[in-house]
């Protein structure tokens, strides 16, 4: 059996890098997470960091080239023998493209790609209910896990703040940025016949049995 290739999208807010981690151990894949990759290649210094450092000083985007180079090499790795979870690549249908083309020089393709839906009411409750604290980082969310004392740790007694991309105003220009560019990226996996629907909305195990299933499908 050749290695598998499973695209995990959603928007902000809707669990993916949880979920992508868990499926990912689940099913025996490599967890590629595009945020990890680009942090291990510019901590490192290597050469495509560098590349890529160069355009995040000029405030520009990393070029689409750059980061499937980075992908090639991560795919390399012995954990990703038997294939790997995207998580936050492709995000474009340029992004999309290259992958294909990468993964067709070893006869290989993307077998299923699942977005965890969740309405955008649900996803700013979420976003915007996140609070950190200053101290230990632990999180706390004002409706499912606040604090016994309001703004301060339980562990710590640190005062709370929030992310300043978590505010209401931010949050919903990121799922705005979400929708415009990953609209035309469902659509392109939908008409590849790969791309299967989860209710992101329900708790985390259930999401997870439901991702199980979708890529068993």
């Amino acid at each position: 059996m050749g290695r598998r290739f499973i695209v995990l999208l959603g928007p902000p807010g809707a669990g993916k890098g949880t979920q992508a981690a868990r499926l990912a151990q689940a099913a025996g894949l490599a967890h590629l997470a595009s945020g990890d990759l680009f942090r291990e290649h510019l901590s490192r210094g290597t050469e495509l960091g560098k590349v890529a450092q160069a355009y995040m000083t000029r405030g520009e985007l990393v070029p689409d080239d750059v980061t499937t180079r980075m992908i090639a090499e991560r795919l390399a790795q012995p954990d990703a023998a038997t294939g790997a979870v995207f998580d936050g690549f492709p995000r474009t249908v340029a992004q999309a493209e290259g992958l294909d083309r990468l993964l067709a020089e070893h006869g290989e393709r993307v077998q299923r790609a699942v977005v965890i839906d969740a309405r955008r009411e649900e996803l700013v409750r979420r976003l915007t209910g996140r609070w950190l604290c200053r101290e230990c980082q632990t999180p706390y969310h004002q409706t499912s896990r606040p604090p016994r004392v309001p703004g301060r740790c339980d562990g710590c007694g640190g005062e709370l703040y929030q992310r300043p991309d978590d505010t209401v105003e931010v949050v919903e220009r990121r799922l705005a940025v979400y929708e415009d560019q990953t609209q035309p990226l469902l659509a392109w996996y939908e008409r590849a016949g790969v791309l299967a629907r989860v209710d992101g909305e329900r708790d985390v195990e259930a999401v997870q049995r439901a991702l199980a299933r979708a890529i068993a499908s």
